[in-house]
Parts: C-alpha cells; sequence; structure tokens
C-alpha cells in the first residue's frame, strides 16, 4: 500500500501532518541507509541481549498493532509498515526507528537501559518518531524552507539585472536571515514539540505492551542529566522539568483511563491546556499529580509550587 492509498489522519493526533516529499523516494533513501547499516554491521541478534531486544520489539509492535485494531486504524500501518528490529554491535549509546518500521538498536545503549522496561521505553519512543511521521514532517519542512530560500535568492539577482541592485542586496541579507531565523525559531521548536509527543506515545506503547512506566520519569531524567555529554542517545533528548512532568501526568492519566481508545493519544495542547484552566486543575511538575489551581504545595509529594 502506497502512503496516499490509506488516511492522511494520523490515528494518534487525529491530524493531517505537513508532507510535500515525494514516499517512493523517502522510503528508498530510508530503507537504502538502514540495510547499508545493517550490511556494515556486526549483528547480535542471536545473543541473549538480541533475543531480548526482539521481544521486547516484537511486544511493542503487537500493541501498537492491538491499539489500531481496537480504534478501527489498521490502515495506517497495514501493508506499509514493515517492522524489521536489529541488536548492533557498537559502544555507541543510540537506537533509531525509520519511517516504515526499520529498527536498530547499539548495543551500547544496554549499559543504561539494563531492564526490559527500559529498553521498552527507549524502543518506544523512537518507534513513535516514525509513528507520528517526525522524520517526514522534518524533511517536508527544509525541503520547504530551501524551496523558499532559492527562490528568493533567485529573485534578488533578477532585480540585479533591472538595475536595482541595492534591492537585491537587501533581499540576499533579508534571505539569509529569514533562514537563520526558520532554523531556531521553527525546525528546532517542531523538535522539541515532536520529542514530547514521542515521549507520550512511547510510554503508551509500552503500556499497552503490559510493561510498567512509573519508573521512566526518574530514569529518564537521572540518564540524561548524567550523560547528556557522553551518550548520543540523550544528547539530543534533553531533560527538562516540561518532559519530566509531562511523564508523570501521563502516568496519573493512565491510572484513571488505562485503555484510551475513546479519545486521542495526542490531543491538542490548547484545548487541553483549556480544559484544565476550566475545572481549575492543575499538574504537580514534580511527580505530575492533579491539585487545586490555588494549591501552594503539591497534596501527594510536598513540592513546593
Amino acid at each position: 500500500m502506497a502512503k496516499n492509498d490509506r488516511s492522511g489522519v494520523n490515528p494518534f493526533t487525529g491530524k493531517k501532518h505537513f508532507d510535500i516529499v515525494n514516499d517512493d523516494q523517502f522510503l528508498e533513501q530510508s530503507y537504502r541507509e538502514y540495510y547499508a547499516t545493517v550490511n556494515k554491521s556486526q549483528l547480535l541478534d542471536n545473543t541473549p541481549q538480541g533475543q531480548i531486544v526482539r521481544n521486547v520489539a516484537v511486544n511493542l509492535i503487537n500493541a501498537v498493532q492491538g491499539y489500531l485494531s481496537k480504534i478501527g486504524r489498521l490502515d495506517y500501518i497495514q501493508d506499509y509498515y514493515d517492522w524489521d528490529v536489529h541488536l548492533v554491535a557498537s559502544d555507541t549509546i543510540n537506537a533509531f526507528c525509520m519511517p516504515g518500521g526499520k529498527i536498530i538498536m547499539f548495543s551500547g545503549i544496554l549499559s543504561v537501559a539494563n531492564t526490559e522496561e527500559k529498553i521498552a521505553f527507549i524502543l518506544g519512543h523512537e518507534m513513535a518518531h516514525a509513528l507520528l511521521d517526525h522524520s517526514r514532517t522534518r524533511a517536508s519542512a527544509q525541503t520547504a524552507q530551501n524551496a523558499i530560500t532559492s527562490a528568493a535568492w533567485i529573485g534578488s539577482y533578477a532585480m540585479d539585472l533591472f538595475g536595482l541592485g541595492a534591492i537585491g542586496s537587501l533581499t540576499r541579507a533579508a534571505t539569509n536571515a529569514a533562514s537563520v531565523g526558520s532554523q531556531f525559531f521553527l525546525l528546532n521548536p517542531w523538535g522539541r514539540d515532536q520529542e514530547l509527543e514521542a515521549d507520550r506515545l512511547g510510554m503508551m506503547i509500552i503500556h499497552w505492551a503490559g510493561y510498567d512506566i512509573r519508573h521512566i520519569p526518574a530514569f529518564w531524567e537521572s540518564m540524561s542529566a548524567k550523560n547528556s555529554n557522553e551518550n548520543d542517545f540523550f544528547s539530543t533528548h534533553p531533560s527538562d522539568s516540561k518532559r519530566i512532568a509531562a511523564m508523570n501526568q501521563l502516568i496519573v492519566e493512565i491510572e484513571n483511563d488505562p485503555d484510551f481508545s475513546s479519545k486521542l493519544v495526542i490531543g491538542d495542547n490548547s484545548n487541553n491546556s483549556n480544559a484544565a484552566a476550566s475545572s481549575e486543575v492543575i499538574y504537580c511538575t514534580n511527580c505530575g499529580a492533579q491539585i487545586d489551581a490555588d494549591s501552594k504545595f503539591c497534596t501527594n509529594c510536598g513540592t513546593k509550587l
């Protein structure tokens, strides 16, 4: 099934994502990079650690399929996601999931992800990026930025030809500024939002698979803070109070509604904020517990607000 043969609405967000890339070329390039890595690497799939990674991945894949079947959206992955997973011998502390479901975990990350639950979160987080079409969205944004920049530069030189050199120079300067601005104020913020989305969906996936997610916020905060400059995975996924609070908040949400099949996994943040405000409920930034909006301290953990 081609991407265009399925619904463009993402089943986890309820939205259509920005997408202007050629699907066949995009997947072909992704698969080429994936198999190039696999073919040149020592695979540990048949080792005890490799079997654990594969079993965890299978559990997560089955959980995704089970959820999508429950909400009637198997079309999103059917005949499009060709799941595959390998454990690669490398000191690199990283993992990734490419569009189409191609997963690689480098063995170095097992030095910090030393339980099935931690392995599940690493894999679930990366699977979430793929399921949310994050790489496709970023590729589309970069393509659009490049096209706009190129058009502006061509236009500026056309002004030179018509004797409007000063205006052309100003246009080129403005284009450079706009390019830098789009990188820092458009593309990078999307990256931060994408990490929050991948945290949320990743935790939901491992929850659906039956793993305990209660210790994930502490694991994430500890490892990213201690190893942000040493470990590739954590250095590209910076920890902050908002991110940890969102994880704790999700744990509370799941305790109240473990199914989530009757609502979007990732809804409109503004709507969620309005709902919280209208009900005069906020969430503790430390433990994620629901508390009254006028509280000075968290009634669950005692944190000063």
